[in-house]
């Protein structure tokens, strides 16, 4: 067994696994709204997004099966860090977020389009809408995951079939052409769309759920690190490229959609809109059947891997009662509307994101420094604070007696100030090692 490695369909088949896992439902509102916004600049400002998007969870995916969970590689700051950083990664992609966001992506593509206009502007469909999608969540959590995993094997290729037909429908019939780009889109599109990659979270998904990913590699044989390594590298391009397929297609229906559809609050809205536009209403009812479980699915996955972590964490609260307080918060957070979490979510991202693309890097080269808990220091410190302030900046709030003093960094008003400091962080954290003498730290690899 110590050999083994997998045939090429089997290689696929963990490709296309590792694919559903990233693609939820929720990724698919931010290309859109970024071709609305960048118009012109579409290009230039989805390659920034495609980074973040899809390059940084393909190289979290290859950490984790590098060097371990999340948690072992945190630790490597300190202990007590290692524990830290997991629970806000849990809380980011679970309930403050990705779960929230499920239930509110949900109701804007599958429900909002078809209430009267009166309706839809008032709270109360809303809620009635997450009740429901929260309960079924909840009550599905509580279940082996074989039905929830034989939905998302459903709906999953229907719903990149129905938006294969929604691009090549666009592309067949345009929208209209591309405008002049909005905002921070003019004048730093590549920046722009490097931030907004933050919102799809495939970074945190990547680093949370990666190893259930190993995990099934495991499962079919293989033990030895080198073809461990191999078939996840393979198997991430295989996903990487549907999801930068994916993303393209759905910024362009973005960019070509202002003279059909006019200025939209969100992706969610303008992805609707297209199906209704392009294929009348029973192509956005069944756009909308489709995206609904795709966002249930998600949401029952996020669920159960929050609560299976936090029942661990916290022996003495069960496993049933975690997954309640998880619905039903997440139920209350999803009430703020689309618009309004994104919104919220955003500044938290920028604040927590760089941490963890610094960590991911730092994985990479762990060996190179000896692995000196020093280095980690030395980079995600300054990262850190940086990060904090990106975040306080972007939540509107005045901290220009900050940012001002820290204008002399490279790439800070592109939102990217963190970088150099991180590098000279951890150049600085290296020698501190050398000088006080720092024992070389094991290197943990699940083989």
């Amino acid at each position: 067994m110590e050999n083994k490695t997998l045939t090429s369909k089997q290689i696929l088949a963990v490709g296309l696994m590792l694919f559903a896992l990233f693609f939820g439902a929720g990724n698919m509102i931010f290309p859109p709204f970024l071709g609305q916004e960048a118009g012109t600049n579409v290009w230039t400002a989805i390659v920034g997004f495609l980074i973040t998007g899809v390059g940084l969870p393909l190289l979290g995916i290859i950490a984790i099966a590098k060097n371990g969970d999340l948690q072992t590689i945190a630790s490597r700051v300190h202990p007590l860090y290692g524990i830290v950083f997991t629970i806000v990664m849990y809380l980011a992609i679970g309930p403050l977020f990705g779960i929230p966001r499920t239930g509110t992506v949900a109701y804007e593509i599958g429900v909002t389009p078809f209430l009267p206009e009166t309706a839809s502007k008032n709270a109360l469909p809303l809620f009635l809408y997450t009740v429901i999608f929260f309960g079924i969540t909840a009550w599905l959590s509580l279940n082996p995951s074989k039905l929830v995993d034989r939905i998302g094997k459903l709906f999953t290729p229907a719903l990149l079939i129905i938006l294969a037909v929604l691009v090549i429908k666009s592309l067949i019939t345009p929208l209209g052409d591309l405008k002049a780009p909005q905002g921070a889109y003019a004048d730093g599109p590549f920046f722009k769309g490097f931030i907004e990659g933050y919102l799809t979270m495939d970074t945190i998904a990547a680093l949370v759920f990666g190893i259930v990913v190993i995990g099934s590699i495991k499962g079919m044989g293989v033990t030895n690190k080198q073809a461990l390594m191999k078939i996840c590298i393979t198997a991430g391009l295989i996903a990487a490229a549907g999801l930068a397929a994916v993303y393209l297609s759905l910024a362009y229906i973005g960019a070509t959609s202002m003279d059909a559809l006019g200025k939209m609050d969100n992706g969610g809205a303008i992805l609707s809109a297209s199906a209704q536009y392009l294929f009348g209403s029973a192509g956005a009812a069944i756009l909308a059947l489709a995206i609904t479980v795709a966002c249930l699915t998600t949401s029952v996955g996020l669920v159960s891997a929050c609560a299976q972590y936090f029942s661990k964490l916290l022996p003495k609260i069960s496993y049933k009662t975690i997954v309640a307080i998880l619905s039903l918060f997440s139920m209350v957070v999803a009430n703020i509307g689309l618009t309004q979490l994104i919104q919220i979510s955003l500044p938290i991202l920028i604040m927590i994101y760089p941490l963890a693309i610094v960590l991911i890097l730092l994985s990479f080269m762990h060996n190179a420094f000896n692995g000196y808990s020093l280095v980690y220091i030395g980079a995600l410190i300054p990262t850190g604070l940086i990060s904090f302030i990106d975040g306080l900046k972007t939540a509107g709030m005045d901290v220009a007696f900050i940012t001002d003093s820290l204008q002399f960094l490279p790439f800070f008003a592109q939102g990217i100030g963190w970088l150099v400091p991180a590098i000279t962080g951890a150049i600085i954290g290296y020698f501190l090692a050398l000088a006080f003498g720092e024992s070389k730290k094991p290197i943990t690899v699940h083989e």
